[in-house]
């Protein structure tokens, strides 16, 4: 009797767990929507936000809308604006993802791409093939390049790890900061020995930005942010029990290892593709997640989804920030990021304290 007493008074409370997992979803998925109409409305250039939505409409079904806009209003919005806030949203997602993931996987607050060299490899695969090796593969030689470097400086952290008997979460984290440096310094040399014309676009793309954004560049990062972003959602459980510890989650039954070394591969994947259409934009993968934490818990099942929304939401209006401060000239979203993003983990941690 008393284990059915206990059966019965548990399921309210999980029905109303998952009404608020579903209500913190479509709360985070409206605010999404509000954010991406805000980043294409505003500019130099104000579009209303019916206009915005008019145009959208009109060319996803031709006729749907009367039209009331001039020409010059729907370049602005379909050829420029629209296809940004979509790069925004997607880099902004796979950042958000990937740090939350190997926050678990190595149980380091502290743990993102950039820390663990994982973007700095992704730029050093990029600076190649602007300086170097040239497109030889048209569109697709950048965001390849982009990943062979990722996947290069994951596979260096792995190795220093394994070399270095660091292989314990918190010592692999210095290991990825190491690389960091060290491949850093060689996307360096690269462009020290690049073309002085071409090195200035680098450095300026280094510090990110999104203003090459284009219609047929998304199709590279969306299948990227799918295929990465599925298989991190599927293993959701796996990532609850690594941030209890390796003991707990190999005592489930997950190859521990192997898992962080698969999770480290995605990310690598998923950030070498990022990187390779907005440059380095730091801070993302580090904060979002821990803002994520603080609203809806430490479940995985929240925390990836939430990652996801919210590293879009808050790229969305780094953007916009950085196309209205000192309009009409763009400032790189990367400085943007960086002093939001600084400014917010210190206030978390003196909260935490």
């Amino acid at each position: 009797m008393p284990d059915t007493e206990a059966h019965l008074a548990a399921r309210p409370i999980s029905r109303l767990s998952v009404r608020r997992e579903v209500g913190l979803l479509a709360l985070s998925g409206l605010a999404l929507m509000i954010s991406l109409s805000c980043a294409i409305s505003f500019g130099a250039v104000p579009v209303s936000t019916a206009t915005v939505w008019g145009i959208l409409a009109n060319k996803l079904l031709p006729g749907l809308v009367e039209q009331t806009w001039s020409a010059g209003r729907e370049a602005i919005v379909w050829d420029i604006r629209a296809p940004r806030a979509m790069l925004a949203v997607l880099v902004g997602a796979g950042l958000g993802l990937v740090g939350a993931s190997l926050q678990s996987v190595t149980r380091n607050p502290l743990a993102d791409p950039h820390l663990l060299g994982i973007s700095s490899g992704a730029a050093f695969g990029a600076i190649l093939a602007l300086l170097h090796t040239g497109l030889f593969l048209g569109l697709l030689t950048v965001p390849l390049l982009a990943f062979v470097g990722a996947l290069g400086a994951t596979g260096l952290v792995l190795t220093v790890a394994q070399v270095t008997r660091s292989t314990s979460a918190d010592r692999m984290v210095l290991a990825g900061v190491a690389v960091s440096f060290i491949v850093m310094a060689a996307a360096n040399v690269l462009i020290f020995l690049g073309d002085p014309k071409a090195s200035h676009t680098v450095v300026f793309w280094m510090l990110g930005g999104l203003g090459i954004a284009q219609w047929s560049h998304l199709g590279y990062p969306l299948v990227v942010l799918l295929l990465g972003g599925g298989w991190l959602w599927l293993r959701r459980e796996d990532y609850n029990a690594m941030t209890i510890g390796d003991e707990t989650a190999a005592t489930l039954g997950i190859a521990v290892t192997r898992f962080r070394m698969v999770t480290f591969t995605v990310g690598a994947l998923i950030t070498g593709v990022m990187v390779a259409f907005s440059g380095m934009i730091g801070f993302v993968g580090l904060m979002v997640p821990h803002i994520v934490r603080l609203i809806c818990g430490g479940d995985y099942r929240m925390v990836l989804p939430g990652s996801a929304l919210m590293g879009a939401v808050f790229l969305l209006w780094a953007d916009i920030a950085a196309r209205t401060v000192l309009a009409p000239e763009d400032l790189p979203i990367g400085v943007v990021t960086g002093l939001i993003g600084g400014i917010c983990f210190i206030w978390l941690l003196g909260r935490r304290h």
